[in-house]
């Protein structure tokens, strides 16, 4: 059994997801807990020009997998070979970004291995008196906070939803590749890519890279009153965000869903108007640097986690702010 820490170094043609970024930062902090080694594995057509910016957050060995079929994700191929990598090395842990693709690898990988899985944690920590990882996500609807632990198996693996911890570089990057061969003979191509079609941009929001954010709840009254939301958010070139309640109501799209249920979100300002609190969404926005909250109810929960707190309507304060931005861009 090797004492290592392994991140799934996810990649989409060619580009790391910001996740793998954030979980080797988290990771590094594990490391120095837990004393295990922190590694990385990434399956790609040439995982070598991905090392530098895997050591650059924190990554001692990357280990690389290389495979013109692993250009593009198939789930039967990553599966496999990872589980085999596993096998053959044994890490103490493996942890995943909560991604699209990392919630179908992860549960395979978990089956194939007759291992537990956290799914969508959001927090993690090192118990060092029993070797155990601990993985806390919220359960009961959100409404309570779970440390789920894995004493009896290993290795322990985790999905890790995106933006709940900070991206941070190291200085003096360094790391080992580790060359890995893949053997995929006998697994069936069941899936091919034939066309990758996007979503367009009327649909697309980007809460994930934003850096300022504003969100409308049920406190707006009314799905039009998202006009003042939109309207701050463009004063400030912020993204447009949500809590569940308005998208349920279909005030607006569930693209725009900042919560459990929705997107996790990391801004450097993330502005809440009408917006109560419940855990749910604080789940999904509690790790910005700063938060605003306007609400014209001062025991809101929102409050709690808000770094500057205006308590009013606002109706009133929403379009007070937008004047006061609008005068001081002359």
């Amino acid at each position: 059994m090797s004492k290592e820490i392994w991140v799934f170094a996810e990649q989409r043609d060619g580009v790391l997801a910001g996740v793998v970024k954030e979980l080797l930062s988290k990771g590094r902090e594990l490391s120095e807990k837990s004393g295990f080694e922190l590694c990385a594995v990434v399956l790609s057509e040439d995982g070598g020009v991905f090392c530098d910016e895997l050591y650059k957050f924190g990554a001692k060995k990357v280990y690389t997998l290389d495979n013109a079929k692993f250009s593009y994700y198939q789930n039967d191929y990553y599966s496999r070979s990872i589980a085999d990598l596993i096998k053959k090395y044994v890490p103490e842990i493996v942890l995943y970004g909560a991604t699209s693709i990392g919630r179908s690898l992860a549960p395979t990988i978990a089956a194939m291995l007759h291992v537990g899985l956290t799914a969508d944690c959001t927090q993690l920590d090192f118990d060092v008196e029993n070797g155990n990882l601990l993985q806390t996500r919220p359960a009961f609807g959100g409404n309570i906070m779970a440390t789920i632990v894995s004493p009896n198996h290993r290795p322990q693996m985790a999905t890790v939803r995106s933006n709940v911890f900070k991206k941070e570089p190291v200085d003096n990057p360094s790391g080992e590749r580790i060359v890995c061969e893949t053997n995929l003979d006998g697994i069936p191509e069941r899936m091919r890519r034939v066309e990758v079609i996007k979503e367009s941009d009327a649909n697309t929001i980007d809460l994930n890279a934003a850096q300022y954010i504003v969100s409308g709840g049920r406190g707006l009254g009314a799905p039009e009153n998202f006009k003042l939301v939109y309207d701050l958010a463009a004063e400030l070139g912020a993204a447009v965000g949500a809590s569940r309640a308005t998208v349920d109501a279909g005030w607006i799209s569930h693209h725009h869903q900042v919560g459990q249920t929705g997107k996790t979100v990391c801004p450097v300002v993330y502005i809440a108007c009408g917006i109560s609190g419940a855990i749910q969404h604080l789940a999904g926005m509690q790790s910005s640097d700063v938060i605003v909250a306007i609400n014209k109810d001062p025991s809101a929960p929102i409050f709690d986690v808000a770094d500057i707190g205006l308590i009013g309507d606002l109706h009133e304060v929403v379009p007070e702010l937008i004047r006061q931005l609008a005068a001081a861009k002359g």
